[in-house]
């Protein structure tokens, strides 16, 4: 009797120690499917915003070139809702270099790997870049001050 008692008590730790192993193990798979879900809602939508960045672009030079409120007003409610979803711009000029963030296009005068210009704003998702900032770096050498300082009207500095 005290055998099969001692029989029965070590059965039902190990049946109790592996419960707790596959309920340990089912926890682990909920969290994971759902970082995974997560992961795949947040960049399910990456194909749709690289299909509306081309618009905004062409609504921020519109604007800036028609001074137009109401334009302006949809160029910021179109950030507003991409910045709602995570999308946040990068490549601003005096950034340094980052080719994870920027395409270099050119290098011109001035500091050397700073963007000296940006041609086409960049974005990420999140930490994921999905469309680098298109700039022109500084190559170092300096501008020609008699160019960048001065204008010539009629043979006469201005």
């Amino acid at each position: 009797m005290v055998k099969d008692k001692k029989t029965v008590d070590n059965k039902h730790h190990e049946l109790e120690a592996k419960y707790i192993r596959v309920l340990a193990d089912y926890q682990n798979l909920e969290k994971r499917v759902a970082r995974e879900k997560d992961i795949f809602v947040k960049f399910a939508n990456v194909v749709l915003v690289l299909k509306m960045l081309p618009v905004l672009d062409n609504l921020q030079r519109a604007s800036e070139h028609l001074k137009d409120q109401g334009i302006e007003l949809v160029v910021k409610q179109f950030q507003d809702a991409l910045s709602s979803e995570g999308v946040t711009e990068i490549g601003t000029v005096g950034d340094a270099f980052n080719p994870e963030h920027h395409e270099a296009i050119e290098k011109v005068a001035g500091e050397e790997g700073k963007v000296m210009q940006v041609l086409e704003k960049g974005y990420k998702l999140g930490d994921k870049v999905i469309r680098p900032a298109k700039v022109k770096i500084g190559s170092g050498a300096s501008a020609d001050p008699a160019s960048s300082h001065s204008s010539e009207v009629g043979g006469k500095n201005i």
